[in-house]
Parts: C-alpha cells; structure tokens; sequence
C-alpha cells in the first residue's frame, strides 16, 4: 500500500471545492515537482472580514460552511488525496474561466500579478480514513506529516467526468 507525509497546504474551502467535484485545478505561479500529496487545510484567509469577495457569489454559501476544517483539538482533518495529472503553463490574460474553479478572475488575477500561471490539474480522492493531523508550524505552503498516511480512497470524480473537464480545460 503506498502512502506519504507529503502536504499542500491549501484554504479549507478551496480543498472542500475539490473534494466535492467542485474545481479540479489550482492555480499557482510556479510548478511543483510533487506526483501526489495530501491536501492539508489552512484557515488564515477566513480570518480576514472580505475574504468572501475572493470568491464567485454563487459559491459564496458554500465557502461559508466550509471555510473551517475539521479539527480535534489542535488537530486538523485531513480528507483528501492528489495527485497532479498535468501542469499547464498560460499567460495571466489566459486563465480558465470561473467555471473551472470557485475563485473570480479577479481574485485570480491579483494572485498573479501579472506572472505566468501554472495550472495544477488535480485528480482528488477522498481518503478511506480521515487523518488527523499535528500541526505543521513554520510550513506556508508544503508540510510533512511526522507519519505516513495510506493513500486509499475513491476518485472525486468518475473516470469519464474528468476526462470531460480535462477536454474542456484544454
């Protein structure tokens, strides 16, 4: 059985987003040499009083119920896997559109600040068990874990649902 220590550590409703089918990407301004990895969620950016502004208002309620992990303690749960399919290189003016992720293009945008966008083509599955995680101090973006977790679990999306987002991103 494989497993890893390996986390991105990611905004608890963006993590949520992917897990539900919601987005299959992220995007970020460089490229990761990580196959796969266990989604680790933060909450810094819920503590900011517009954080929702970063987000399409369609997707706003549900950010909202998510915005929070799941946490025992000091503890914090871990429920799903990646692993990146593809990293796809475009320039800021050519991000997808707001139907591939829960952001706007505005939000998007600032990120950038004008840099190239690495597309992160994610296959996420929830884990057969949920981890709960130690806390990770000092870690901004990655983590490792202090014990392997299994990667098992069930695909977000089918087979087929993927491939079509795939073709659509493309």
């Amino acid at each position: 059985m494989k497993g890893t220590v390996k986390c991105l550590k990611e905004w608890n409703a963006t993590i949520e987003a992917l897990g539900h089918g919601k987005q299959t990407l992220l995007i970020r301004t460089y490229r990761t040499s990580l196959k796969e990895f266990l989604l680790y969620p933060t909450v810094s950016y819920a503590l900011k009083d517009d954080y929702l502004q970063s987000f399409q208002e369609k997707h706003r309620p549900f950010v909202e119920e998510h915005s929070i992990p799941h946490k025992d303690d000091d503890k914090t749960e871990i429920k799903y896997f990646a692993t990146l399919e593809e990293i796809i290189e475009r320039p800021p003016s050519r991000i997808p559109s707001e139907d591939f992720s829960i952001w706007t293009r505005d939000h998007v945008r600032s990120y950038l600040n004008g840099r190239k966008a690495y597309i992160w083509v994610l296959r996420v599955h929830r884990l057969k068990e949920p981890y709960m995680a130690e806390p990770t101090p000092g870690a901004i973006i990655y983590a490792n874990l202090k014990e392997e977790v299994p990667l098992e679990g069930e695909p977000v999306l089918t087979d087929r649902e993927f491939s079509e987002t795939l073709e659509k991103l493309k």
